[in-house]
């Protein structure tokens, strides 16, 4: 099973996008896939059709209540895709877990008995470096960051680094960043090609070739609580997640 948390503590870099629609087609190709939402914003959750209000048990659940995670995964509409929601009862986990022991990794202890039930678990990481995070690094093995193709894309990744590599040095040494997703890209604009090139010098060999192009209807799919496979199969953003998810899926191949 691969754990990835994808994460990017600058919003708007396409962190839900990722997961919910890498998650979609990996899931089309037989893969059995859960999706984890652990962001307060529920962006995962509503862009799978589900309303957050209405939802009786979440990831709040597990980390707080400790109720089993059967309880509390839910069936998407796409067959093989899984996900556990989150609600807006998560803003106040981090408080709640303050004085928790073994606060880091309440998430990765509720998820052991499942690691034979799914070939990915994606978790959708809030846009903070607090607690939720770090349950979703010590969870993890693998980290994906997507990188939006803008001027400060890679503002605040310095302070993202230095945290992997605490979370790795005291908590989880197994854990690896192994891709960098470009989002948001043009090719037309000169700062999405020089964003592009600084972010292949500084995380040479980690970069994905498929780079997420802007389109609009990888914009309109979340309001149709759809993956983008479903929402627009003629679209770029069709072209490139399915690219994408090919790319992880040839990952395997090297290890």
């Amino acid at each position: 099973m691969r754990k990835i948390a994808v994460i990017n503590q600058k919003g708007g870099s396409g962190k839900t996008t990722t997961v919910v629609n890498a998650g979609a087609f990996l899931a089309k190709q037989d893969r059995k896939v859960l999706l984890i939402d652990l962001d307060p914003q529920s962006h995962t959750t509503i862009h799978l059709g589900f309303e957050p209000p209405q939802i009786q048990k979440s990831i709040y659940d597990i980390l707080i209540k400790k109720v089993p995670v059967k309880d509390v995964i839910l069936e998407t509409y796409e067959k093989n895709l899984f996900l556990i929601p989150a609600s807006i009862e998560l803003a106040s986990a981090e408080i709640e877990l303050v004085n928790e022991i073994g606060r880091e990794v309440v998430l990765r202890d509720a998820l052991k008995k499942y690691k034979n039930d799914f070939d990915y678990i994606f978790i959708d990481c809030p846009p903070s470096l607090g607690l939720l995070t770090v349950n979703a690094l010590t969870t993890a093995s693998e980290i994906f960051i997507p990188i939006q193709a803008e001027f400060f894309a890679l503002e605040g990744l310095t302070k993202l680094i230095q945290t992997i590599d605490i979370v790795k040095d005291r908590l989880n040494p197994d854990i690896e960043i192994t891709g960098i997703i470009i989002t948001m890209f043009d090719s037309r604009k000169n700062i999405c090609r020089d964003v592009a090139d600084k972010v292949h010098s500084h995380f040479k060999g980690k970069v994905f070739k498929t780079k997420i192009r802007e389109n609009v209807r990888l914009a309109e799919a979340p309001g149709f609580g759809k993956s983008i496979k479903d929402f627009a199969p003629d679209s770029h953003g069709w072209e490139d997640y399915k690219k994408l998810s090919a790319e992880i899926i040839r990952q395997e191949k090297k290890k």
